[in-house]
């Protein structure tokens, strides 16, 4: 899994009754269809796409929203957003809790995932990140340069990069340390003066009388038996996006100070709601 974090012991394994597996068959039979029906419709779009608009992308991404939402339902997770999607170039941070953020922040927004490159190679979950437009970059200081351009010629394609700055997910009860590396990018001079960053804040409500780490993924919490409970609980909690006020790189000395301000604004609402 792409989590390193070890703070806390994961809640003890919970067993799935007949009625759990019954509703995985009836959630995760239509999530497959969605998905990967979604997937094959994203392809085939993107075939048309890209000899017209080479890096643009004007259609899929509202399709990756249509699913990413729609997921949402059938899982049965509550979802709700406050504040306002921020309008022209820029990038988006926010903290990082369980893999069902993929579907959580691309419920309302077009975004396209950042992520480390060991995820391209995972089956499953690799070709849909991958067919949606993540940028995969390499944890290697000798190739920061490298990653660096990759970056900035993505954001002048326009594209919304949405990364986590805590390198790693949590229980979801807290919000870790941010690394400042890759805000670096953001400080180019063909960007600087143009380029907005986006905090949003991720939060999470347990079901009622559930462990508050119900939708934490983080250690070594196997994600198929995390995703199987998803589909078995018979009622879920909701999450609530907080889409904060756009911070401009130009205001900021240097990228220390920007990820601090980002850290700052998404803690100020996280478990507050």
């Amino acid at each position: 899994m792409s989590t390193t974090w070890q703070g806390e012991r994961p809640p003890p394994a919970r067993s799935i009754g007949m009625l759990g597996w019954l509703l995985v068959f009836l959630r995760g039979l239509p999530l497959a269809v969605l998905v990967f029906g979604g997937l094959i419709l994203l392809l085939l779009i993107r075939a048309i796409e890209r000899p017209f608009f080479g890096m643009a992308r004007p259609v899929t991404p509202y399709l990756t929203v249509f699913v990413c939402r729609n997921a949402l339902r059938i899982i049965g997770i509550g979802f709700s957003a406050s504040g306002q999607p921020m309008v022209g170039q820029g990038a988006v941070v926010a903290n990082h809790s369980s893999w069902l953020d993929i579907f959580v922040l691309n419920a309302s927004k077009r975004i396209y995932f950042v992520s480390k490159s060991e995820v391209a190679a995972w089956p499953g979950i690799g070709w849909l990140a991958r067919a949606t437009g993540t940028l995969f970059i390499e944890r290697n200081r000798n190739k920061a340069a490298e990653q660096s351009v990759k970056l900035q010629s993505r954001l002048q394609a326009g594209h919304k990069l949405l990364f986590f700055p805590e390198g790693t997910s949590s229980d979801g009860q807290r919000v870790l340390p941010f690394k400042s590396s890759l805000f670096a990018a953001f400080f180019s001079p063909e960007l600087r003066d143009v380029l907005s960053v986006q905090p949003v804040t991720v939060a999470y409500q347990a079901p009622d009388n559930a462990d508050p780490r119900f939708y934490g993924w983080w250690g070594d919490m196997d994600f198929g038996s995390h995703f199987l409970w998803m589909l078995a609980t018979p009622r879920h909690g909701a999450v609530k996006l907080t889409y904060h006020m756009p911070l401009k790189v130009s205001e900021f000395q240097d990228r220390k100070a920007l990820a601090a301000a980002c850290e700052q604004q998404i803690r100020s609402v996280h478990l507050t709601g």
